[in-house]
């Protein structure tokens, strides 16, 4: 019986695992097709594609769109947006793990503005000494693009504003919300691609097929596991396994496209993941009291 009671979590945490292994990956792919195409291209075609992806799994028809907060909608998809866009233009210039590593400040900040534990200093100061390590000290052997840096820290902070977007009321369910905000992300990358022009090599079959691949890997099969992991793992759980993704990216990065990061910032992804696990468990506890 016992085993029994336990397989449902090991099954989320296994869905979970995938989830992060297939977004993390789709952020090597993306840096394949940046070789060939605009990255303001890949990024508004992997919102449209994924939009119209998740339009159908979760049946957007079924919207009752006369109780849709549309200024809530709107908010979260300039926020899904720029994140987007922002942390695409960032891993061309910085390898995959780090990019996410300074992303992930964006998160971890707005975690951190909402506790109110006396641990909370410690996760602050973990964050920073994160930060600092992030720098490579040998800048002779690799060194470290100070525009991708600040466009990834920009992509965080989208990213923390997609959280607060996120969480306000939007008419109709967290799925749709998600669904509809990638519409308004699409609809405002769109025109800015078209407008530096969108090759039309785009619409080759074996292209569109990589396309289509980065908007699953990247938002369709995540975001769908991720829904069916959440319904037998709580909060903590859920927040402490996503803090591990800065490794998983990094990982993604040396198994597709080699590359290579120094051990201080190794030891920095380490101290990153560490200050988010441990404001996931201070602020889960004292929500529990």
């Amino acid at each position: 019986m016992s085993l029994l009671k336990i397989n449902p979590k090991l099954q989320a945490l296994g869905l979970l695992l995938i989830a992060m292994i297939s977004l993390q990956s789709s952020g090597s792919l993306a840096k394949v097709l940046f070789e060939q195409f605009p990255i303001i291209t890949v990024s508004a075609l992997r919102l449209t594609f994924s939009a119209v992806i998740l339009a159908i799994i979760f049946q957007v028809w079924k919207i009752q769109f006369k109780q849709i907060k549309w200024k809530a909608i709107v908010s979260y998809g300039v926020a899904l947006a720029g994140m987007n866009m922002l942390f695409y233009l960032a891993i061309d210039r910085l390898p995959l793990g780090l990019a996410v590593s300074f992303e992930f400040i964006g998160p971890l900040s707005v975690a951190l503005y909402y506790a109110r534990q006396k641990f909370d200093f410690i996760w602050v100061g973990l964050a920073i000494i994160g930060l600092i390590l992030l720098f490579p000290f040998d800048q002779a052997k690799q060194p470290l693009d100070l525009l991708g840096v600040f466009l990834a820290l920009a992509a965080g902070a989208c990213w923390a504003l997609y959280i607060i977007a996120g969480q306000r009321p939007s008419g109709v369910s967290g799925n749709h919300t998600v669904c509809l905000g990638m519409f308004v992300g699409s609809i405002i990358l769109m025109p800015i691609a078209l407008s530096i022009g969108l090759p039309a090599s785009v619409f080759e079959i074996n292209h569109l097929m990589l396309f289509i691949t980065l908007a699953i890997l990247a938002s369709a099969l995540p975001f769908t596991l991720e829904m069916i992991a959440l319904r037998n793992l709580t909060a903590l759980s859920f927040g402490t396994l996503m803090s591990i993704e800065p490794a998983v990216a990094a990982l993604s990065g040396f198994v597709f496209l080699g590359e290579q990061l120094l051990w201080n910032q190794w030891l920095a992804l380490l101290t990153i993941i560490c200050a988010s696990i441990g404001c996931t468990y201070t602020t889960q506890h004292a929500k529990q009291k």
